[in-house]
């Protein structure tokens, strides 16, 4: 054994040899960085304590360190003093050395003082003392069993078959394992028979469902947008996509650049737009005050913490407002790679969002059944459009019977137009009046006709687009829309007497009945006499249409419009809102001579009228196939196949909107991105910048091209970079093994911990890099390990020498994760649905749990049939009122990147396996399944049930407890019949009618507390 030193302050001891990374490195991290770190802003006296140069000799200073001398270092001077103004630390800071620092900072600079870069950020080594041909799962056993002899312990004997089979169904696929599952395994005595399991496991579909659970918390998915309302956002589709990625074991390097950069793939398949899906994970807001700047800086800088959180393991995020005080990461590093995610298509301010759309780009993702479903509509309605769009003599002639009844319009000149507020009005070549220069709230546009054609009857009034308006028109509102509040039509005669023209039967092309694609203010809304006059003689809308669809409304006059002699047509054109700059445009007036009431729908779009005009014999092809296309729209011959072709496209598209549509990365042109000083994003001082990988990590970018996220996506994967392949397998360890070879799963930084086996770390990360990324290789090795199957039974002597299990001398055992913890209790009762993706789904939750949420309030509806009995992976993920099971249980809100879920064990988790429906209800089922197939005797429905639940017989003891509580409560609901019925009905499944209710509900009771027994919701 080799010599150990123990410190004066506690029994831990201090190594032979001290390693700079190991030991001293987190002594310096906690109390020196801070004012002698990596950031330059903070650095007292010009020292750097986290370079080998600032150790070793500063400007104007005595050596911090002097290799081999102690006693002449300034370090050890500093830290020994008991001058409250030299001291170090300093008494301010809160930071205290123990004597065992003191003792390892003597004895490393006593070593040589030899200085190390931060071991997570070294290139990773492979392994000198490894032959290639070696197991990765033996070359785990042994640097796991070098570790625990060298700290003198003795390795844990192998695990029994049924904790094995067990520990190996939760962690792999999340559920336990059948009573048939563990007694086929128990009787296999072949020598593969437990990697036979462990391959069974690995290809089980259920494996996909366990580990993305990992995923989706590194990558913060969930079913809402997380600020302000919280409101629904659709994404399911992504969860698919890393459900099937790692059932079909896609390697971490494709399923990484997918996610970064799928959208930017050489014609990427719709999975691999799905996967992009992850760059819109992140939360969004709706409130009607935010600031479109200031929530861009805070989308993509989440993104930078993201990214570099999920892949890397580092906190390149508090470098957002500073350089790193403890990391070699600067805040130019932080918005070069911010920089990255630039060119994303979002919003500041997602005004009118919902869950069906408005929150940024995204596509429908339809399964296989719903895309030959999709495929079938679209045939029928080909075949109906065909039939439209196909010539016959009978339509043809039909057509040319329809042109000679229609209509003339002719356009009016005034001889003048005004303005009551001074507004400029020209008019335009094709007879159009533009409206410009002033823009008031209140406004009178008047018109003025000397001369009408003989038998007027209507006037039209058009609506024209513009390159001069905002948005091109047709009106002066900021989004191009025109709005009119009033109409009036009067006839002055010679004399100065006015008559006003009562105007009747107003109708408009594509007149607003509801909401127009979402808008309320999308189509014409003609409303006659908003002033109260009943006679028609003034007419009020609103919106009259959007930018760039141009319409009409028609007004149909009492009588034939003529004007007697020295009469003046004058329109008045009133404008009257509280929104300033929401005005009329461009504009067109026209009339129609006919000796019958002419209405809207006797009059073609604009764009026909000159068709119409021009004699049939000198019209265009093009001129003749647009006036047919517009006749096939009101043929009476052809209304049949429009109702067909109608009816069709409204169940495609009453279909299509049962399909999940999900958020996809969309690429615009980056926008500009600058070093935001102290992170204020109202500051525009700073330099701009290019995107580029942390300096620490990477040489300089290309001078020639400006990268991308496809790039980055590349470079994170790449051997450039040490950071990944660890980050991957320390977390992957954790989920095996309890805790991360390296504990802290967020932060390998120099805040983070050193890895208990670094030369382990090394070799998985090597190992999986250069295997092509297989995760499941990467798993098997670990699970086929002796260190893996090791139990996790503990003696006080183990447990008093590694309390944390640090060196790996047995198994750990921890309960299970949140989803997990209800999976299990559903699979025991039979519950279980295992179907696998879909939408997200709505368990029982209590009334009223979201009573708080607004715009809009809401209330949680309760799925019904199979929803409410999925795996927790697919309940509804609502960030700031997450499902309070979940929540009971450490499950995060997913607000933010999640790498290592806290384990608490409190009251509330009893609390809830008792009383919450869930378990109620699958306690309910578990005892219908122990009284229908558990046997006659009770100890026999007892081993049943143990069985089940534990996979092992009931022992005697617990056989006493259990028979007596039987008896307790069977007692107490054969006296009452209501309690026995309370217990019965809850849940959504009715009670079988055929067993007792008295016994039902007592072994229910049995039920319950076997689901809520220590053993039941923990791994071993």
């Amino acid at each position: 054994m080799p010599q150990k030193v123990m410190s004066q302050e506690n029994d831990r001891p201090i190594p032979e040899t001290i390693e700079f990374n190991r030991d001293v490195r987190p002594i310096l991290s906690d109390n020196c960085f801070f004012c002698h770190g990596p950031d330059k802003n903070k650095r007292e006296a010009n020292l750097r304590l986290d370079t080998q140069e600032g150790l070793l000799s500063a400007d104007g200073h005595a050596a911090a360190v002097v290799p081999g001398k102690p006693d002449e270092s300034e370090l050890i001077r500093r830290i020994l003093s008991t001058d409250t103004d030299e001291q170090m630390p300093p008494a301010k800071s809160g930071k205290v050395l123990s004597e065992r620092d003191r003792q390892l900072l003597r004895r490393w600079i006593e070593q040589g003082g030899k200085f190390e870069g931060h071991w997570a950020f070294l290139a990773i080594r492979p392994p000198a003392d490894v032959p290639a041909e070696t197991p990765a799962s033996k070359a785990i056993d042994d640097y796991v069993m070098k570790s625990i002899g060298s700290n003198g312990l003795t390795p844990s004997p192998s695990a029994d078959r049924v904790t094995l089979i067990r520990r190996l169904s939760f962690d792999l696929i999340g559920l336990p394992p059948t009573e048939a599952e563990v007694d086929a395994f128990v009787a296999d005595t072949s020598p593969d028979a437990y990697e036979k399991l462990v391959d069974r496991l690995l290809s089980s579909p259920h494996f996909g469902e366990r580990h993305a659970i990992w995923w989706l918390d590194l990558v913060r998915y969930a079913d809402t947008v997380g600020y302000h309302g919280d409101q629904p956002m659709s994404v399911s589709p992504f969860r698919q996509y890393v459900i099937d990625s790692f059932n079909a074991n896609k390697p971490f390097d494709q399923f990484t650049t997918e996610q970064l950069a799928g959208d930017l793939l050489p014609n990427p398949t719709r999975e691999q737009r799905v996967a992009s899906g992850y760059n819109r994970l992140g939360m969004m807001s709706a409130e009607g005050g935010v600031q479109d700047k200031e929530y861009l800086a805070k989308y993509i800088a989440e993104r930078v913490r993201n990214a570099t959180g999920t892949w890397m393991g580092i906190t390149l995020g508090c470098a957002e407002c500073h350089d790193h005080k403890f990391d070699p990461l600067t805040a130019k590093d932080f918005y070069r790679f911010q920089a990255f995610f630039a060119d994303i298509k979002e919003r500041g301010l997602y005004s009118g969002a919902n869950d069906d759309g408005n929150w940024g780009p995204f596509i429908k993702v339809p399964t296989d059944q719903q895309a030959a479903e999709l495929a079938k509509f679209d045939e029928q309605i080909a075949a109906v459009k065909k039939t439209l769009e196909t010539s016959t003599p009978e339509l043809d002639a039909a057509q040319l019977a329809w042109e000679k009844t229609q209509v003339k319009w002719t356009a009016i000149t005034p001889e003048t137009f005004v303005s009551k507020e001074g507004a400029k009005l020209a008019p335009r070549a094709d007879g159009a009046i533009l409206v410009s220069d002033k823009n008031p709230a209140t406004d009178t546009y008047t018109l003025s006709v000397k001369s009408l054609p003989a038998n007027t009857t209507a006037l039209r009034l058009e609506v024209l687009t513009d390159d001069s308006l905002p948005n091109k028109g047709p009106g002066r509102a900021s989004n191009g829309n025109f709005v009119l509040s009033e109409l009036i039509v009067k006839i002055k005669n010679a004399d100065g007497a006015e008559t006003q023209i009562p105007l009747q039967n107003a109708t408009a092309t594509y007149e607003q009945t509801g909401a127009a694609d979402g808008n309320p203010y999308g189509k014409w809304a003609v409303t006659a006499a908003i002033d109260g006059d009943a006679k028609g003689a003034k007419w009020g809308w609103a919106i009259m249409e959007q930018a760039g669809k141009p319409n009409f409304a028609v007004f149909e006059t009492a009588a034939d419009l003529t004007l007697p002699e020295g009469a003046t047509l004058t329109i008045e054109m009133a404008q009257n809102l509280d929104n300033p700059g929401h005005n009329i445009g461009c504009f067109r007036w026209s009339v129609a001579t006919s000796a019958r009431p002419v209405k809207a729908s006797d009059a073609p779009p604009a764009n026909l009228v000159a068709i119409l005009d021009t004699a049939a014999d000198q019209r265009t092809d093009a001129q003749k196939a647009e006036l047919a296309a517009y006749y096939r729209t009101i043929a009476p011959g052809l209304a049949p196949a429009r109702d067909q072709l109608a009816s069709l496209e409204k169940q495609r598209k009453d279909f299509e909107a049962t399909i999940p549509s999900t958020l996809v990365t969309e690429a615009v042109a980056p926008r500009m991105v600058r070093v935001l000083p102290r992170g204020n994003w109202m500051d525009d001082s700073g330099e701009v910048v290019t995107p580029a990988f942390p300096e620490v990590l990477s040489p300089a970018p290309p001078a020639d091209r400006t990268l991308n996220r496809l790039d980055l996506a590349k470079w994170i994967t790449s051997t450039d970079n040490p950071l990944t392949p660890r980050v991957v397998v320390n977390r992957l360890w954790k989920l095996y093994f309890g805790a991360g070879i390296s504990r802290k799963l967020d932060d390998l930084g120099a805040q983070g911990e050193w890895p208990s086996h670094p030369e382990l770390l090394d070799f998985l990360a090597n190992d999986l890099r250069t295997h092509g990324w297989d995760l499941k290789r990467t798993i098997k090795a670990m699970v086929m390990s002796n260190t893996y199957r090791q139990s996790s039974l503990t003696s006080p002597a183990l447990r008093e020498a590694d309390p944390y299990n640090r060196w790996l001398a047995r198994q750990s055992r921890f309960r299970l994760d949140a989803e997990f913890v209800r999976d299990n209790a559903l699979a025991v009762s039979g519950l279980l649905v295992k179907s696998i993706g879909g939408k997200s789904v709505n368990p029982y939750q209590p009334a009223g749990y979201w009573a708080y949420l607004n715009f809009p309030t809401r209330e949680w509806q309760n799925s019904t049939g199979d929803g409410l009995y999925r795996r927790g992976l697919y309940t509804h993920w609502q960030r700031q009122y997450l499902h309070p099971s979940l929540l009971a249980f450490d499950a995060p809100s997913r607000e933010e990147c999640t790498a290592d879920r806290p384990r608490s064990n409190t009251p509330l988790q009893s609390l809830v396996l008792l009383n919450d429906p869930s378990y109620v209800e699958a306690a309910r089922a578990f005892a219908e399944a122990i009284l229908r197939d558990g046997g006659a005797s009770t100890r026999d429905r007892l081993n049943f049930a143990f069985r089940r639940a534990l996979s092992r017989p009931v022992s005697d003891q617990e056989a006493v407890v259990l028979e007596q509580l039987l008896n307790k409560h069977l007692a107490e609901y054969q006296a009452s019949a209501a309690a026995a019925a309370e217990v019965l009905t809850v849940g959504a499944k009715p009670a079988p009618s055929e067993l007792p209710t008295p016994e039902l509900a007592a072994w229910t009771s049995v039920a319950r507390t076997i689901l809520n027994l220590h053993e039941t919701i923990t791994r071993n």
